[in-house]
């Protein structure tokens, strides 16, 4: 990932921007923030900016290390989609309405294409085994897909700028497609098999403070395992290191990147109660976590996805 000591906020709220934009058109082919219940408002007519709250009296932002800050995505039980940004003081802003129609996604991704730790565009994968990059525009990018059962894109794991694409296949092996710069996805490298051990694998940029993007993956014991990134195609991933356990208390485990803005990517559960709880990075690879955990959402469980 890029060094990006002193991330100026208003770029951050102009990326975000862009996200908002490309989210439309996916739709259509602190303390802790309620889930709003109230009638959505198109996205068209919010003012993106308000994605991401910036109060006065907010401390300058710096950075610590390289971390991509990105939105989270949500769909309801009647496939609405919307979408929360940070509300810049370790929490989420209000959350403003995409579109309808989303039973058919089955996951999104935020995307870095350049290595700048910043938004640049989206992946989406639907039911039908597709897959598509948006930006400015939407388009078909993959096919057949329907043979895995988990997609997520943690960050530069290959050892180039863009972003990569991990697929767990329902056998239980994992492949890896390397990103390319106009969004498409080379042919895919195998990682290994017996990844079907975890319910959760989940990850957004660097947790351990190399500046390489990593992975968390949750066993069925509750057992939270770190594999650290490589950079190497071939082998993207060191040996796993245990650094949690009890986390079958959480029904999802999203990554979005850096959730406070300190510079270090963060990590978001929900419980069975709609909560949601961050835990803080650390950048540390023995103890990525700070604790105590902190709630930053209540009232989630009026979603059926969230990315």
């Amino acid at each position: 990932m890029a060094n990006l000591p002193s991330r100026k906020r208003g770029r951050v709220l102009s990326r975000l921007a862009v996200a908002a934009i490309a989210a439309a058109l996916v739709g259509t082919s602190a303390g802790a923030a309620a889930a709003d219940t109230a009638a959505p408002e198109p996205l068209k007519n919010v003012d993106v900016n308000a994605l991401v709250a910036a109060p006065s009296n907010a401390p300058a932002v710096t950075q610590a290390a390289p971390a991509p800050v990105f939105l989270l995505w949500s769909v309801d039980k009647k496939n609405d989609a919307y979408l929360y940004g940070p509300n810049g003081t370790g929490g989420f802003a209000a959350r403003a309405y995409v579109s309808g129609g989303w039973d058919t996604i089955k996951h999104v991704s935020s995307i870095d294409l350049n290595a700048d730790s910043e938004h640049d565009g989206v992946w989406t994968w639907d039911t039908a085994g597709n897959v598509y990059f948006a930006n400015d525009n939407t388009r078909l990018v993959g096919k057949g897909w329907k043979i895995y059962n988990q997609v997520l894109s943690p960050g530069n794991l290959g050892g180039t700028a863009p972003d990569d694409v991990l697929a767990r296949d329902n056998s239980g092996v994992l492949w890896l497609y390397k990103g390319n710069s106009n969004g498409t996805l080379a042919a895919r490298v195998k990682v290994g098999p017996g990844w079907n051990a975890y319910s959760h694998i989940t990850g957004k940029g660097d947790l351990s403070g190399d500046g390489r993007a990593d992975i968390l993956a949750k066993d069925k014991t509750g057992a939270l395992w770190l594999y650290k990134g490589t950079g190497n195609a071939a082998a993207p991933f060191s040996a796993r290191a245990k650094v949690g356990a009890g986390w079958n208390i959480y029904n999802r485990i999203i990554a979005n990147g850096d959730l406070n803005m300190d510079g270090r990517a963060d990590v978001v559960t929900r419980d069975a109660a709609g909560a949601l709880w961050m835990y803080k990075g650390t950048g540390k690879a023995a103890a990525p976590f700070s604790t105590p955990r902190v709630k930053v959402g209540t009232g989630f469980n009026i979603y059926s996805k969230l990315f």
